[in-house]
């Protein structure tokens, strides 16, 4: 499973080449489409139409996670407070990639923190 944090998101809804031959790999390694927890939303949006044009046509393309359950948000506060560092926002994308999941994203750091007290999640920055 591929989930996105916001930077995933946005480096993803780039107009780049970059972009689409990123898209294009992960289609072959069969990691497509990725997960996206609505909590993302709010750190890769504006509110605004246009703006968020791009990465709205992009978000059509995704699994975006509505609902948050109970656990799972107890297990990012577990990993929040192991690795004493990372957004709420952060801890629940590594507790979306656990077990043998990765997290996509453009700034790695507190990810990986988190990470390290997750079960089996990778980190990669995009």
């Amino acid at each position: 499973m591929l989930v996105l944090d916001s930077g995933g998101v946005s480096r993803l809804a780039e107009r780049s080449r970059e972009a689409v031959a990123l898209i294009l790999a992960l289609r072959e390694l069969g990691l497509w489409p990725p997960v996206v927890p609505s909590v993302v939303l709010v750190e890769c949006l504006q509110g605004h139409a246009g703006r968020d044009a791009l990465a709205n046509r992009f978000l059509k393309t995704c699994d975006v996670v509505e609902g948050i359950p109970e656990a799972l948000a107890r297990r990012a506060a577990l990993l929040r407070r192991q690795a004493r560092r990372g957004s709420a926002v952060d801890a629940l994308v590594v507790a979306f990639a656990e077990s043998g999941g990765t997290a996509l994203t453009s700034d790695p750091k507190d990810l990986q923190a988190l990470a390290n007290h997750a079960i089996r999640v990778r980190v990669e920055k995009i």
